[in-house]
């Protein structure tokens, strides 16, 4: 603006600014300190705009954002009363030409006053309240909160301060508090504790604290303005997910302590023809040996899955392909000894959580806007490899979930469970005496086998199940899957390199060892690498789709944990 018309403007407000001023000071030198600092910060502010419509509301606008950094500055401001008293005090009669105006702006400084008070810590906010909002006596707030009275009068000063600072702040929002993100995926690779992955990110608000942070530590405050929600809620969620390892706690700032993944549309790609090509070399060249050498016919390998009635054990056997579908995934995931890269261990990375968990987690943020090819292989509803490696004389129970099989219906996994642990236990048992009722009605409920007959009478049962018999047909399995991976060993490590190094490449630094030992999984037991072998199979014939009565003991498989110990 012109300096004229800016000193036009600043004479024809200067005696309804001493006014305003006047009214609210305590004496009458107070009022001319006030307002020649109303007159000096708009005067400048009209020299630096060109965009003023409203020349009245500019000017007290600025008007009251002085008083307000006045009533902060002396020993019994606005902070420094009670609040319904502060109300009265900015809202009291004006004879100025502006009433309604500034009362409009005494009511938002008083609402700004209750969300600045939201950014101190609990116990300051208590003291607070409590003092200025409840005028409770000092030494009364210290007996309450057992805490010395010079802490009390400490905190109230920082509290003082901190407000200043808040009201003097100009708070800007990040994208979040207009376009939150939500986790398409959560994944994780370990042992689950007594709460599932659902409970701990079980809101938005929990999702977005976890990604607003996940490459820079923040303070609850900072975290508050990046979504646009009060501190309070924040400060809850942050305690939460703090106290079970999800966030990191270091000098009251929070950071994400488990991978978010953000892939781009370049990467997703990368991975996709990635797995797409180490499927068509590894998995093709399996299923070939497998259907080849005869070993599907093995006696080692036991599975009396039938969609009819059930028949005697002995006059039982699943077709090929039903086989295939269970031992092609676990050859692909087992026979990973001459592949895998073990420079870092598990328990160097590996978080132990409040709940007894102790794993890794991965959750995945999609942009909205994402386009991939039409070819592009999707995980629906995949979840696995999954294990329990607990069962009697080493037996381990093995099973992928995906969208060929009816047994994840109410989203439940198997992995290391007392499901799992049961068919274990029921299976060892039942090679020795018939099972009860209500156990072979369980184990058919969930597909695992097939009953026929009247219980008391000519009762059968058979496992719909793949099981290895022995470990020596177990071994033969995976030497297949070895063989294979060794002759490929240098055009698999290839086509894995650059990946690997773009997918860390994204990875914040804390987190950098973290991702590294999930990349040694790579075509191994790594259920991108499964899904890939079986859709490749699917594609070009050689493995059939499962039937509707197969679907529900689909890629589930009874075996023996590696030397006996557990995964």
């Amino acid at each position: 603006m012109l300096r004229q018309e800016a000193e036009r403007i600043i004479t024809e407000y200067v005696n309804p600014i001493f006014g305003f001023a006047l009214k609210r000071c305590g004496n009458v030198h107070d009022a001319e300190d006030l307002s020649q600092e109303i007159v000096t910060r708009a005067f400048r502010a009209l020299l630096l705009r060109d965009d003023i419509e409203d020349a009245r509301r500019f000017i007290w606008t600025i008007a009251h954002n002085t008083l307000n950094s006045y009533y902060r500055e002396t020993s019994r401001g606005i902070v420094g009363v009670p609040l319904e008293e502060a109300a009265e005090t900015v809202s009291a009669p004006n004879a100025g030409p502006d009433e309604a105006l500034e009362a409009d702006e005494e009511r938002k400084t008083i609402r700004r006053l209750q969300g600045e008070i939201a950014y101190l810590s609990r116990l300051q906010r208590r003291i607070v309240i409590a003092y200025y909002f409840e005028n409770r006596k000092q030494a009364d707030i210290a007996r309450e909160l057992e805490i010395p009275l010079g802490t009390v009068k400490w905190h109230l000063f920082e509290a003082k301060k901190e407000l200043k600072r808040g009201m003097d702040k100009m708070r800007q929002t990040s994208n979040l508090k207009f376009n939150p993100i939500h986790f398409e995926s959560v994944g994780m690779n370990g042992r689950s504790g007594t709460k599932s992955l659902d409970e701990f990110f079980r809101s938005a608000l929990s999702q977005n604290i976890c990604y607003c942070v996940r490459r820079t530590a923040k303070t609850v405050g900072e975290i508050a303005d990046d979504l646009g929600v009060s501190p309070v809620y924040v400060e809850t969620e942050v305690e939460f997910l703090e106290k079970y390892s999800f966030l990191l706690e270091k000098n009251g700032r929070y950071i994400a302590n488990f991978l978010i993944s953000e892939p781009t549309a370049e990467l997703l790609i990368m991975q996709d023809r990635m797995y797409k090509k180490a499927a068509d070399i590894f998995a093709n060249e399996l299923y070939d040996e497998l259907t080849a050498s005869g070993i599907l016919d093995d006696s080692g390998i036991l599975c009396h899955q039938t969609d009819g009635p059930v028949a005697p054990a002995d006059n039982v056997r699943a077709d090929h392909n039903f086989l295939l579908w269970s031992l092609i995934p676990f050859i692909a995931a087992w026979s990973r000894k001459e592949l895998m890269d073990k420079k870092i261990s598990f328990e160097e990375v590996a978080t132990i959580r409040a709940d007894g968990g102790r794993n890794i987690v991965l959750a995945t943020v999609v942009p909205d806007d994402l386009k991939l090819p039409e070819d592009y292989v999707y995980m629906n509803g995949w979840c696995g490899p999954m294990w329990s490696a607990n069962g009697p004389d080493g037996r381990m129970m093995w099973q992928v979930d995906s969208e060929w099989s009816d047994r994840n219906e109410e989203g439940r996994m198997m992995h290391v469970s007392e499901d799992a642990l049961r068919v274990l236990a029921l299976y060892e048992r039942e090679g020795k005496e018939r099972l009860s009722r209500d156990e072979y009605a369980w184990l058919a409920e969930q597909g695992y086998v097939k009953t026929n007959g009247d219980y008391d009478g000519s009762f059968k049962a058979a496992w719909q199940i793949v099981i290895l018999e022995n470990r020596d047909i177990q071994a033969r399995l995976i030497e297949i899957g070895n063989r294979i991976k060794r002759k490929h060993q240098a055009e698999l490590e290839a086509l894995k390199a650059p990946y690997v190094k773009a997918w860390l490449d994204m990875v914040p630094a804390h987190l950098k060892k973290v991702g590294a030992y999930e990349m040694q999984f790579i075509f191994c037991s790594d259920g991108w690498f499964l899904l890939h072998c079986v859709t490749a199979l699917l594609r070009n014939g050689k493995l059939k789709p499962p039937t509707q009565g197969q679907r529900k003991a689909l890629t589930t498989l009874l075996g023996f944990n590696r030397d006996g110990r557990e995964e």
